[in-house]
Order: structure tokens, then sequence, then C-alpha cells
């Protein structure tokens, strides 16, 4: 009992701390959480339930649960947990399943695909009920991953930000556990009991990318224990002048730019040092 208070109060600590640095959760939000079935979303959950309870500050709890038509999907121990903690929630079933399953051929990776069908689903049903934000349960490990994959495998520094507007700008989506870390999370699941329900799709995928990068980033942690809290941190540091994205600087007529900081005659006598005159 003792180390599950400890990893709530830890858990509690690292989203508030999230919430306060981005604003996530401001009052009189309609926040729909998003409870896919696995430990991560079902952590968040819990902890914005105890947040909601503990804060000053008024805003809607919604636990919204999509069924994919998935063999063997069984949300009987969901919707219970839902109604044990009071948690209002829905659980729509749209068959994405056949989807995926029909066009990606065996062997390719399905997550592409499946996550654009659920994130449109997600988008509508938010717009449809009046939810102004929409919670993902992604942590840190999630965003690290994503840096490093998206650099080898896309070519862009890209990852999960906090808090970010969808490109038709009705939708904000929020990440309360961007400061958690995934080995908290799946400890608190498990003392919990959470009544998780596997993923067949992504979960019958051994050799996935984010799998392999997972590894590397694992080895690398054994040798230095801060590469993950730094590869966080460089998400917030970002350099624009020590990269070379032509956006952000004009290098083919960067010395149109440079300030003259000394006179013709020091130019002079530079020159003639420089040429031996």
């Amino acid at each position: 009992m003792a180390k599950l208070d400890m990893l709530e109060k830890k858990l509690l600590h690292y989203t508030g701390k999230a919430i306060a640095d981005f604003n996530l959760i401001q009052a009189g939000d309609r926040v729909m959480v998003c409870v896919s079935g696995g430990k991560d979303s079902f952590t968040m959950t819990r902890i914005l339930k105890l947040l909601q309870l503990r804060a000053k500050i008024k805003f809607e709890l919604f636990a919204f649960t999509l069924d994919q038509s998935q063999p063997g999907w069984n949300d009987a121990a969901l919707r219970a947990w839902f109604e044990n903690n009071n948690i209002p929630y829905e659980i729509l079933t749209r068959d994405t399943y056949s989807i995926v399953k029909e066009k990606i051929p065996e062997g390719q990776t399905y997550c592409s695909l499946c996550s654009r069908l659920r994130r449109g689903i997600i988008y509508r049903y938010a717009e449809e009920k009046g939810f102004n934000k929409i919670a993902l349960g992604h942590h840190r490990d999630d965003l690290i991953r994503s840096l490093l994959m998206s650099i080898l495998y896309n070519g862009e520094i890209r990852s999960m930000p906090p808090k970010l507007l969808s490109d038709n700008k009705k939708h904000l989506v929020i990440r309360p556990l961007v400061y958690c870390q995934e080995k908290d999370i799946a400890a608190f699941a498990k003392a919990m009991a959470f009544p998780i329900i596997p993923c067949t799709l992504c979960g019958s995928q051994e050799n996935l990318m984010r799998k392999r990068v997972k590894t590397l980033i694992d080895q690398l942690t054994l040798e230095n224990p801060k590469v993950p809290s730094n590869m966080l941190h460089a998400l917030s540091a970002i350099k624009p002048s020590q990269l070379m994205d032509k956006t952000f600087w004009d290098f083919k007529n960067l010395e149109k730019s440079k300030k003259e900081i000394i006179t013709e005659e020091e130019a002079g006598s530079c020159g003639m040092e420089v040429f031996g005159f």
C-alpha cells in the first residue's frame, strides 16, 4: 500500500506540473478522456479524476472508449470500473478493425491507418458532444521514442506536444502524462489491478520500429540514466540556429544580414594582415 501511495503521489505531482506548465486544463473545460483499455489511459483517467476532486477549479471529465470490433473484445469489466469510480462514459462501437486488416498487407504496420481512423472518430464525437479538450495518455517515453523514430525513419525532428491544436483548428488535444515515466505507470496500473483490454492489432506485431527504438533507448540508459530525461528536455530546448532548416535561416543570403561592426579602416588593416601585406 505504501508503494502504491508513493506512485500515486508521484504521478499526481508530475501530471499537475504538466497541467500547470502548459495550461492544459482550465476552469469550465469539458475534458473527454480517451480510454483505450491500456495501462496508460487507465492511469491518466484515475489521476485526472483525483485531480478533479481536489482541484480548486471546476472542470468536467468524461471517458470515451472506442470499441473497434477487435476479436475477443470484452468491455464488461471496463464498464464496471467506470461506474464504480463515478466516471461518466460512453463506449462507441465502430468496426475499424476489419478496415485495417483489409487495407494493410500482412506483415506491414497497422498503427498508422488504425490511428487515423480512430482519430477521425474521436474528433467527430468530441465536436458533436461539445467537448473542448481531448485527453490522450501518451507519457514521457512515448514522446522521446517518437522523437527518435522521426529522426531515424522520417528525417524530421518532431514528436508529440503536450497541447496540440488540430489541423482544422476545432480541437485541442492535451497529454497530461508527458512528464510521467512508463515504468511508474506500469507499476501503478499493476498495483491498481486495472481491467486491461489488450490490443490484438498492435499487440500482434512484435517487430515494430517503436519497439526497436525503445530497445535502443533502454540500452543507452543503462550506460547513462539521464538519457531519457535529456531527450525530453531537448524537446523544450530547441536551438534553430544550430540546425540547418532553411525556413528558419536564409543561409544563401545570411551575409546580407550580418551587421557591420568594424570600420573601413579596420577592415583594410585586417585584410593586410590576413594576406601578408
